[in-house]
């Protein structure tokens, strides 16, 4: 769905994912493994909306923003295809994590979705910055 795009919306957006990722590493810290990939999974979720933003556009559904994010954000390099991958191992991460009675905690999976939502950060206040 798209509408007017905004810079302002695109910074609140960056600011929950900033949110999301200090209580990841919090939770991490703590050995709140499971909720602590919740979180770093939602800061990427809110680091891709806030992309979406500058365009006005927006969707319901993770897998739609994801999607999206991936087909005009990744595949035409204005990010890094690498980070495309993140998001999707990270997406999985999340969904084992908080639905699968039987995940195994797993302290380097964690840390990496925590460097993945770092990094991700990175690129989108670059981005952001440059508009």
């Amino acid at each position: 769905m798209k509408k007017k795009g905004s810079i302002s919306l695109a910074r609140q957006r960056l600011g929950r994912a900033k949110e999301d990722l200090s209580m990841a590493k919090l939770l991490y810290d703590n050995n709140g493994l499971i909720a602590s990939n919740n979180r770093a999974y939602y800061s990427i979720f809110h680091s891709m909306r806030a992309v979406l933003a500058l365009e006005g556009v927006d969707f319901k559904r993770h897998k739609d923003v994801q999607a999206y994010f991936n087909q005009h954000y990744v595949k035409t390099e204005i990010f890094p295809r690498k980070i495309g991958h993140k998001i999707v191992q990270a997406s999985r991460l999340r969904e084992d994590s908080d639905y699968d009675d039987n995940f195994i905690k797993d302290y380097s999976e964690t840390k990496n979705q925590i460097e993945t939502a770092e990094e991700l950060i990175k690129l989108v206040e670059d981005y952001l910055n440059k508009k």
